[in-house]
């Protein structure tokens, strides 16, 4: 059985070294790098990620710099990737990494554990590959994967983690674990599949109980996911060439994003109804005139909503608003701040237009 299970790990090994992708973050072992991959690559696919990666090396090169910059730029810089605690955490951590490490990042577990947006998977995931340290590393990929090997018949989540890591664990090489991590998540991207597995090209079929008895496509079972349809409105008020924004709670969904004034429509109420409303509770104004611009269509971890862009003029001048909330900027400054997908894409539907 020893010997079954180092040639599992030597025929998976090989396969990688042939069939890996090049990406930008396998260039070298630099760890910052690695953990930023990490934390991108959750829930996002690579090739969406791979300019964001770029953009990002090219603002934030190392842990210094990272630190230095402002939330505002960093939550900017993320943009288009959603989670955004995930940045503010990566913000968190540069700075302690910073001023505790001097800009390194610790290779102890129990050390990294305790620095803000390190799980059990981001942990392991950079230590091993980072610093080849003997942790196995369990992602959607890979818990496909095994979840095939071992013919579990569950839905895949982090629920049969536990399971997984007690067959995962005698493969384990006693060298070059976090190339073999990498291969893992290789090959649950390329070849294990979600959908239409190249099972005659994997490398470790023989291993495979799914594929022994054809079951490939059902496991994992296929999960039923589920979103909530909300209907939203904005509204677009304009000084001169400017529009009014405003800042989010420092908690909860999209903390510390700037979005434009609005918000969920109520049940019985007229889109015009909502956006009255969502202006009077948020402003203190009444709405004079609105005209539907444009609306766009974003999808949230829960959430399907559907986005409403109202150009507004309002009954009465608004008092002087407070600059920590409020702000009036122009097309051109919004480059500088941090928005939501869905609101992002109202910008873009205003420069192309070039509303006045």
């Amino acid at each position: 059985m020893k010997n079954q299970n180092k040639k599992f790990a030597q025929l998976l090994l090989r396969w990688y070294k042939f069939h890996q992708r090049s990406l930008p973050w396998r260039e070298d072992r630099n760890p910052y790098r690695i953990w930023i991959s990490e934390i991108m690559l959750q829930q996002t696919t690579v090739q969406a990620v791979i300019p964001y990666f770029t953009k990002w090396m090219k603002r934030f090169p190392d842990i210094r710099s990272l630190s230095e910059a402002s939330l505002q730029e960093v939550l900017k810089a993320w943009q288009g990737l959603g989670y955004y605690q995930r940045a503010k955490n990566i913000h968190k951590a540069a700075r302690i990494f910073s001023v505790e490490y001097r800009g390194n990042i610790p290779d102890e577990y129990d050390t990294l554990r305790t620095i803000p947006g390190f799980g059990p998977y981001t942990t392991a995931a950079v230590l091993s590959i980072a610093f080849d340290k003997a942790f196995p590393v369990i992602d959607a990929n890979v818990r496909r994967v095994w979840m095939r090997l071992i013919g579990l018949k569950l839905q895949a989540n982090p629920k049969v983690d536990a399971s997984i890591k007690k067959h995962m664990d005698p493969f384990l090489p006693s060298a070059q674990i976090g190339l073999f991590n990498q291969a893992m998540m290789e090959l649950g991207a390329l070849i294990c599949r979600s959908k239409n597995p190249l099972c005659l090209l994997c490398p470790v079929s023989d291993f495979c109980k799914a594929y022994e008895k054809g079951e490939q496509e059902i496991i994992p079972n296929p999960k039923k996911r589920s979103y909530r349809k909300i209907d939203a409105v904005i509204g677009l008020i304009q000084k001169g060439d400017r529009y009014l924004i405003q800042k989010r709670p420092p908690e909860g969904l999209l903390a510390d994003l700037w979005e434009f004034p609005g918000g969920k429509r109520e049940g019985g109420e007229t889109l015009e109804e909502a956006l009255s409303r969502e202006i009077r509770e948020e402003l203190q104004a009444e709405v004079a005139t609105a005209e539907l611009l444009t609306s766009v269509k974003h999808a949230y971890t829960q959430f399907q909503v559907k986005l409403y862009a109202f150009s507004c003029t309002l009954k009465d001048v608004l008092p002087t608003l407070p600059r920590n909330k409020y702000r009036w900027v122009s097309l051109m400054a919004m480059k500088r701040y941090p928005f939501p997908s869905g609101s992002a894409k109202i910008i873009q539907f205003l420069e192309k237009h070039n509303t006045p």
